[in-house]
């Protein structure tokens, strides 16, 4: 059996798929709360005689919780979140958990993201302000007051580190398990007039597509090298030299 050919062959599957998660993190070193995509792979082990052949599994795919830089904006909407919570925002495909916090308020005083869902409460209802009200403050624990009135709090949320997280548009997910409203407001909470940036680090990213590039050229000429061999092993056969 030519085994050398379907190692290669997995290597090269492997490799393709990290391209392309390479590929769409930089595509999104831009997008602001982004959480860029990683690939776990593991190595499968076949018994073929008395040989083990190592063969490289497709990979696992898992989206990384590690923080973005937070910037200044000034803009009494944009509130980055701090710690390891998440604003929750309704989608068609229900509640969803997002560290984009850029906002904007409709004229009936609905607070929305910049792409038009809902920001909701702990309780699962969306925010509502007086748009005639002025600018509104919002403290570290979400808590929103204009002038001397307290007009509601912004939810957050903690998702289980054991959660797998689902993309749900451009930064937002969605966990297979349910997350848990944030308590305690000493690590977790928001701060006002800042943005998180994308987690990606575009230097680190452009690199490792370099080396995957190479990596998969070499593998591919590996493959046409399997495939040479083989051809001329049966070419041989045939003419019987």
């Amino acid at each position: 059996m030519q085994t050398g050919l379907y190692v290669a062959l997995s290597a090269q599957l492997a490799l393709q798929k990290r391209l392309d998660t390479v590929a769409g993190n930089v595509a999104n070193t831009g997008t602001a709360g982004f959480r860029a995509e990683e690939v776990r792979f593991e190595t499968l082990l076949m018994q073929a005689g008395s040989d083990q052949i190592a063969f490289t599994s497709p990979g696992q795919t898992y989206l990384s919780r590690r923080a973005g830089e937070l910037v200044q904006t000034g803009n009494p909407l944009d509130t980055a979140v701090k710690g390891d919570g998440w604003m929750a925002i309704a989608t068609p495909s229900g509640t969803a958990y997002t560290r984009d916090g850029r906002m904007r308020m409709l004229e009936s005083g609905e607070l929305q993201t910049l792409s038009g869902h809902p920001i909701l409460d702990a309780g699962g209802a969306p925010l509502l302000l007086d748009p005639i009200a002025g600018p509104p403050k919002i403290a570290a624990d979400g808590m929103i007051s204009q002038g001397s009135r307290l007009m509601g709090a912004i939810g957050l949320f903690r998702i289980p580190e054991s959660a797998k997280l689902l993309r749900a548009g451009e930064s937002a997910v969605i966990p297979d398990r349910p997350a848990e409203p944030v308590l305690d407001f000493v690590k977790d909470g928001v701060v006002q007039g800042f943005m998180e940036r994308s987690n990606v680090n575009p230097v680190l990213e452009m690199a490792r597509l370099i080396q995957l590039t190479r990596a998969f050229e070499s593998v591919a000429s590996v493959l046409n090298e399997s495939e040479s061999s083989l051809q001329s092993a049966i070419k041989n056969l045939g003419t019987g030299s």
